[in-house]
């Protein structure tokens, strides 16, 4: 059952933070119940859904006015704020009831000339249907109960039996003038109703109280899904997963970004992130013997086709068993289909429309569950949300009557409506953007530069280390798209441990950054063997144990990619009592030339960052002491001891590694970084 969220204290605080304004207190509260409806992912999720005040204002003339303050695009409810809901003249809103039509940019035009701000967002497409409903506050959301009834063949039947008249029927019609003016003569009719259920694409509730309308919306979700509980008594069986998400995820990535270069044209097409979710409900649904035949039966409501397009691609095992091979054959055939829906209807409305991309958004995956697919982690873990609640609409609807949604030519033109085109945005994607890095060490002061200097260039990052709490930091710093591991890379099949995380989580690998290490100090002709191997495991085997995992990930993939590795000065300079570091360190450095000789032909790039005297877990503030009063220097004139006099950063160092990771043509080179320092010079 869905929560009720309200709160008196915390409503309270709304309206004391509001001041004495009537307006601004109605306003307030419409935020408030917006961010409870926005927390529950069962009511909206992703920008869906939207929210209405009517309040009155005085205009620039001191003019009382009525005023709809309604959802903005590009906002969400769960995190709405005043501005997020800009106030529009209500009175031409109401005179565009009389006209027989009104175009989309005819209706987007007369909203936005009447906002009382004009450099507020756009109001909601669905601004007429709020401003035609009487009440003062009104809320629309999709709550996953409420879709699988309103894709049922029997909702009237069933409307009538859990609701009685309270809540009553509209037809489906794309969002807009026409839905407006239909909903609005459909409650003129039924005054008294509590709510409309919109077929095929959501719900309303209305009330002259904002805990009103959100308390009328929370009873009638949990009166439907009362209604499912009765008649759905069987548990969801566990689902057969497969074992094979290291191999399947990144042979799938490859399979999409071939297809896709195809259409392209570009041969240097980035690869999509993925994001596999693998419930017991999801691997259950796709044992479904009727699997194939419900992936053309569209979407849970029209406004998701625009994140997941109108169906997914089923791979069953059968298509799995065939390798990359069978995964290209199958998103190739997707293609065509998709490339031949689109010649059919974009033909049928007279052309003027820009296919997209043909390949698909979502992934049913026989034994592995439900994939999301996109250019970047949010757009993928969208997906993937919507589609999993799409699962779950199904899987109510079918047992209880049937899922049935909009047809094809309705879904086209949802898909390619301007209106909804225009929320994915038209930004021009930065140099890395979807690329999947990991980095080892990842929560240390070089490992995180690098973190934060990928992520500026718009890579997907996967953070490795040790430190369980400082990676929890360091994560919380970088964001929900972002994942970590923690792990000790000495350990056996660690390294294989952290690559399989990192694939389970975005479905492959782009960049292997590894940094991990530490410095252990003794004079070589003393020096206990147990020293020597352990600096071995971490500074030389740990890299060597990543750079296997990570290229069985790539060779899967069949895209190229990239092994990025932290070698040090010590490599080639050495220090007095620093022979276990540079020891191993050397052995790295020759890894990476050998590494770069033998992956050339796979297209996997190899190259590495000798760096010196950065602060970090490596080169603390005591040891900094220590080694300046060797030298008989401060702190500061001995982190400056080279050609440039000026100390070389965590942030330099990150920078050198994605100058290296956009080098398209470099492979086997490591780059020197350490202000100058001729005696560590390769060259």
């Amino acid at each position: 059952m869905v929560e009720n969220l309200w709160n008196d204290k915390i409503a309270a605080q709304f309206l004391d933070a509001a001041g004495d304004d009537d307006a601004d207190r109605q306003l307030a509260l419409r935020v408030y119940t917006s961010r409870i409806i926005g927390q529950d992912p069962e009511l909206v999720m992703h920008g869906g859904g939207n929210t209405s005040v009517k309040v009155r204002r005085k205009d620039l003339f001191q003019n009382s006015i009525d005023v709809l303050h309604v959802k903005g695009s590009g906002w969400d409810l769960e995190t709405i704020e005043a501005e997020g809901l800009p106030g529009v003249r209500m009175a031409p809103l109401a005179d565009l009831r009389n006209l027989p039509s009104l175009s989309d940019e005819e209706m987007v035009n007369v909203q936005r000339s009447n906002l009382l701000d004009s450099a507020a967002p756009n109001p909601s497409v669905e601004t007429l249907l709020h401003a035609y409903i009487p009440h003062k506050f009104v809320d629309h959301t999709h709550a996953t109960a409420m879709l699988a009834l309103a894709n049922m063949p029997d909702v009237a039947k069933i409307v009538a039996e859990i609701f009685g008249a309270r809540v009553v029927l509209v037809p489906y019609i794309m969002p807009g003038f026409e839905l407006a003016k239909t909903a609005a003569d459909i409650f003129d009719a039924n005054p008294d109703v509590e709510g409309l259920l919109l077929v095929n694409h959501g719900h309303f509730t209305f009330s002259n109280t904002a805990r009103g309308s959100y308390e009328l919306m929370i009873t009638h979700v949990n009166e439907v899904e009362a209604w499912f509980d009765n008649r759905t008594k069987s548990k969801v069986p566990a689902g057969r997963a497969l074992e094979r998400r290291t191999e399947i995820l990144p042979m799938l990535r490859g399979a999409l970004t071939r297809v896709m270069a195809k259409h392209t044209g570009n041969a240097d097409q980035s690869a999509p992130v993925l994001d596999l979710r693998a419930s017991d409900a999801a691997l259950a649904f796709m044992q479904r013997n009727d699997i194939e035949e419900l992936a053309t039966r569209g979407v849970a409501t029209p406004d998701h086709v625009i994140r997941t397009k109108g169906y997914p691609l089923v791979l069953t095992r059968q298509i799995l068993a065939d390798g990359p091979d069978g995964l290209e054959r199958a998103i190739a055939e997707f293609a065509d289909r998709y490339i031949a829906y689109f010649d059919r209807q974009n033909t049928r409305i007279g052309g003027g429309k820009t296919m997209l991309s043909p390949t698909p958004n979502l992934a049913w995956i026989e034994g592995l569950g439900l994939v999301g697919i996109g250019p970047t982690a949010p757009t993928a873990r969208i997906a993937a949300d919507l589609g999993e609640q799409t699962l779950q609409v199904m899987t109510l609807a079918e047992a209880n009557g049937g899922f049935h949604s909009i047809g094809e030519n309705d879904l086209f033109d949802m898909e390619y409506w301007s209106l909804e085109q225009a929320k994915l945005g038209k930004a021009k994607p930065r140099a890395l953007e979807g690329k999947i890095v990991l980095v080892t060490g990842g929560a240390g002061a070089i490992g995180m530069a690098t973190a934060k200097a990928f992520k500026a260039q718009g890579a997907t990052l996967f953070l490795v280390d040790l430190d369980a709490a400082a990676l929890e930091t360091s994560s919380a710093i970088l964001g929900q798209d972002h994942a970590s591991f923690a792990v000790n890379l000495v350990q056996t099949g660690a390294a294989e441990n952290a690559v399989e995380a990192c694939v389970a989580r975005f479905g492959g690998l782009d960049i292997l950054v590894s940094n991990a290490g530490a410095a252990w100090a003794h004079d070589m002709a003393s020096m206990p063997d147990d020293t020597l191997r352990n600096s071995f495991e971490l500074n030389f085997f740990a890299h060597h144990h990543m750079a296997q995992a990570a290229t069985n990930v790539l060779r899967h993939q069949g895209c190229g990619g990239q092994l990025l590795f932290n070698v040090s000065k010590q490599a080639v300079n050495p220090g007095k009592n620093f022979g276990a570091y540079g020891l191993p360190k050397a052995a790295t450095f020759f890894l990476v030339k050998q590494l770069a000789l033998e992956l050339g032909a796979n297209g996997i790039r190899v190259n590495g960052i000798n760096a010196d005297r950065i602060r970090s877990g490596l080169l603390t503030e005591e040891f900094i002491a220590q080694r300046s009063k060797s030298r008989n220097l401060d702190a500061k004139s001995y982190m400056a001891g080279n050609l440039l006099q000026r100390e070389v950063e965590a942030h330099h160092v990150a920078d050198a590694f994605v100058a290296l990771a956009l080098s398209e043509r470099t492979t086997a080179h490591v780059m020197t970084v350490d202000g100058g320092n001729i005696e560590a010079s390769l060259r």
